[in-house]
């Protein structure tokens, strides 16, 4: 399983004096997102609630890099919840360079926005419609992200999850298929057998 990553258009905030607690939306709920012109995309609310109940030691990043760690969970640098608007997330600035600058990004409104990390665990493909939709029901969570340029890359990942779903559909459509011949099959037999007896 690859982790994707999707972005919110939620802008960031200060929310402290000292420009140490920074604030946003790493994900807004029902906000129909374009996914490369191939499908749209919706998080559902309560797509988090599992994984924030579950206690994963989120990270937050600056800009999906590993080594600029902004904070975590575990020692309580980082705060998420689901409201009604989607994930909302405060960081505690670190007294470091990049903490530092992301503090002076964020008043300046370079940076824009906020971007997550997850494996998606329930999804539901709706191809009635063009292009797809696909709604995220449930993710394991593992970073948020500040990011200056939120971006949606991670187009081959959703196309393996919807041709998973194609196959999926295509499999129960001929097992329903398979089901119906062999029940008609029986009663064929069935009205045979009672028609040889009269």
């Amino acid at each position: 399983m690859t982790m994707e990553t999707r972005a919110s258009s939620a802008p960031l905030a200060i929310r402290s004096a000292d420009s140490r607690t920074i604030g946003g939306y790493a994900a807004v709920f029902n906000s129909p997102t374009d996914i490369a012109g191939i499908w749209t995309e919706v998080v559902a609310p309560g797509a988090f609630a599992a994984a924030l109940r579950n206690g994963t030691d989120v990270r937050a990043l600056y800009d999906h890099d590993s080594g600029r760690l902004l904070g975590r969970v575990s020692s309580g640098t980082l705060r998420l919840r689901e409201d009604d608007k989607g994930l909302a997330v405060e960081i505690d600035l670190p007294d470091t360079q990049d903490g530092r600058d992301v503090a002076t990004l964020i008043e300046r409104g370079d940076l824009k926005g906020m971007s997550f990390g997850f494996y998606v665990t329930k999804q539901e493909w709706d191809e009635t419609i063009e292009p797809p939709k696909r709604t995220i029901r449930e993710v394991e969570l593992f970073e948020v992200t500040v990011c200056g340029d939120p971006a949606y890359t991670d187009t081959s990942i959703g196309m393996r999850s919807l041709e998973e779903a194609r196959t999926k559909r295509r499999q129960n459509n001929f097992n329903a298929a398979a089901r119906r011949l062999a029940m008609k099959a029986t009663v064929d037999l069935r009205q045979r057998g009672v028609a040889s007896k009269a």
